[in-house]
């Protein structure tokens, strides 16, 4: 899934316009990681947060958007590490190659536009044991741009330490 870091455009409908804004921060997530080693995408550059690597950071997103479109909105299994007793088990993934991080994240941003295409906006998530699923499918586009986009943020710190590489969209 190749992805615009190019903003939607402002007379677009509201759908328009949620989802090309999720997905030019998506974009700037794959950008971020573009040249990476495996062995830069796993390097620890921030001692009290050791866990917030390019990996890292690559995983839990993937994580939280099947959690906000499949588990919340469709009410599937809580399952996967998003739901580990271990805290932050989505960020684990010491040995996994960037590469398929990148592959994985895509597919489920592919998953979660299709999930977003078939339903209404004012659609209520369906998942009984979770009060944050009650909110609109648009809620949770609200939620994941600004989730997508605060750990674009932090994407753009680690790789700035890692190699100096600069950069917005």
């Amino acid at each position: 899934m190749v992805l615009s870091r190019t903003r939607p455009p402002g007379t677009a409908d509201e759908r328009t316009q949620l989802i090309g804004w999720l997905d030019m921060q998506r974009a700037v997530v794959r950008w971020k990681c573009d040249g990476l080693s495996d062995a830069d995408a796993h390097r620890r550059v921030l001692p009290s947060s050791p866990l917030m690597t390019v990996a890292g950071l690559v995983s839990h997103l993937r994580w939280v958007e099947r959690t906000w479109f499949e588990v919340m909105f469709l009410g599937g299994p809580a399952d996967g590490p998003q739901f580990d007793t271990v805290e932050d088990a989505d960020m684990m993934v010491d040995g996994v190659p960037i590469a398929r991080l990148l592959d994985d994240y895509d597919r489920q941003c592919a998953v979660s536009n299709e999930i977003v295409a078939a339903h209404s906006l004012d659609e209520t998530g369906r998942h009984p044991d979770f009060e944050s699923a009650a909110g609109s499918l648009r809620w949770i586009l609200l939620h994941m741009i600004e989730e997508t986009a605060r750990h674009a943020g932090h994407l753009d710190v680690v790789r700035e330490l890692l190699d100096g590489t600069k950069g917005y969209y």
